[in-house]
């Protein structure tokens, strides 16, 4: 700020820990170009008269660079399959099943936040640079993973990413050549699906049913191809919901075994779980170190911290890492050490069994009115967790135009859509409740309603 005194010479280079000359210098550079101003007996004081520095720009009649399109070839990602609502008015988000936010323990990240601010912590998460991830929060981690999911695993067996996405795309970049056959379910959780034909695979799709993949449609594709890599989503299927049975688990396991099959399972919303015993994931049976497990602390803490993580064989991490630092460098290592606080004071726990006990509640009270407002023009099934409902409507309901109707009241449809293309046929979309209070589920399947009667 004009006029403001700045410090002496001698202060200064004490400060930073350089002679005085190089100072003096620098000062007198200052004084010369009018940047600063040297003061009988009271030394140097920002200059009130601050020469105007204006951006240089290249004189030109024609349209500003950005405003017309590269003249170079680019992909556009064409069977890029999300469904963008209309509606200018947003009164009411229905998501494809994220968590309610107002239920994070804000104060307690705050002052989580602030502890790692502090200098000591500041400079340890500065100086401390591990491929793999911070070690405070892979170790936190470790254990909260071995307590909930029973995998049993060392912290040498994870590797943090920004989000499962990430995870996903790390894992199959590594293990997917072109031409490489890859077998996921149908439906499929599409970003997946998308990854994996970007790496150059062939999917073979494998039917989905009430008990989850079909493994004996699994088995019989076996036995007719090479495949790579199996991609599957046990727990809370994504788009169906549906949870696989335990006779289909041990299936899976031992074709796993026998086919010594690389297999990624995706178990983005385990912590959800509202029977009382639920199942325990693919990686905490015996699979030979066949599966690379994917996780993420994004559907308990909220989209703004994208936090996901593998679990794998340790020379698979290794190689997962490097691979990782070609589109991250090092992670959110800040947000790291902030949850590995809360994992080890107990409160991310206390957080998932508060957000079960209302999930659960929620999910009810939407799958009730669903089912009385809707039953002649949807078919559902309740989830055994997480934060979502699949609705099929019956053919004579035109999906798409139904969203187009419910937009222009105010419902905002952002959950996965399946009502295009090679999708047409479901005619359905993931409707999440996790992030609505009770009041909102209610005017969601009002405008519902609504859009499909008028």
């Amino acid at each position: 700020m004009p006029g403001t005194a700045l410090p002496s010479t001698r202060g200064l280079a004490f400060d930073l820990e350089i002679h005085r000359k190089t100072v003096m210098a620098a000062y007198d550079a200052l004084v010369a170009e009018d940047w600063v101003d040297s003061l009988p007996r009271k030394g140097f004081v920002v200059s009130p008269r601050l020469p105007v520095v204006k951006p240089r720009s290249y004189p030109t009649n024609r349209l500003a660079a950005y405003e017309s399109d590269p003249g170079f070839q680019y992909e556009t990602l064409a069977k890029f399959n999300y469904h963008s609502s209309t509606s200018k008015q947003s009164d009411i988000v229905v998501d494809d099943g994220l968590p309610d936010i107002g239920l994070l323990p804000a104060e307690v990240m705050l002052k989580e936040y602030r502890s790692a601010l502090r200098y000591p912590a500041l400079k340890k998460i500065s100086l401390g640079w591990e491929l793999e991830g911070s070690a405070d929060f892979r170790n936190a981690l470790r254990d909260f993973l071995n307590q909930t999911r029973g995998i049993d695993i060392r912290t040498e067996n994870l590797l943090t990413t920004r989000g499962a996405q990430m995870a996903i795309y790390v894992a199959a970049a590594l293990i997917i050549r072109p031409g490489d056959k890859v077998m996921v379910s149908e439906p499929s959780y599409f970003f997946a699906n998308m990854i994996f034909e970007r790496l150059g695979a062939e999917l073979i799709r494998v039917p989905v049913d009430d008990h989850g993949m079909c493994t004996d449609a699994v088995e019989k594709a076996l036995s007719m191809h090479t495949v790579r890599l199996l991609y599957v989503i046990p727990h809370h299927h994504h788009p169906t919901t549906v949870t696989m049975s335990v006779e289909r688990r041990d299936h899976l396991l031992r074709l796993i075994r026998s086919y010594q099959l690389a297999v990624i399972e995706d178990d983005y919303d385990y912590d959800f779980q509202f029977q009382y015993a639920p199942y325990l994931p693919l990686a905490s049976g015996n699979h030979e170190g066949n599966i690379i497990y994917i996780g993420s602390l994004t559907k308990v803490l909220g989209t703004p911290f994208r936090l996901g993580y593998m679990v794998a064989a340790e020379k698979f991490i290794h190689a997962a890492a490097k691979s990782r630092m070609l589109i991250d460098l090092r992670g959110d290592v800040f947000t790291e050490q902030m949850v590995a606080r809360l994992i080890e004071s107990g409160e991310l726990t206390r957080l998932i069994q508060k957000a079960n006990k209302l999930y659960r509640q929620r999910c009810h009270f939407l799958a009730d009115l669903l089912t009385s407002r809707l039953g002649d023009a949807i078919k559902m099934t309740r989830p055994s967790g997480g934060m979502a409902l699949w609705l099929r409507f019956h053919a004579d309901f035109q999906l798409a135009q139904i969203i187009a109707k419910a937009s222009s009241s105010g419902l905002k449809i952002t959950g996965s859509v399946y009502s295009e293309g090679t999708d047409a046929h479901y005619n359905a979309f993931r409707f999440g409740f996790a992030s609505l209070n009770e009041a909102e589920l209610e005017n969601a399947v009002d405008i519902l309603q609504t859009s499909i009667s008028t």
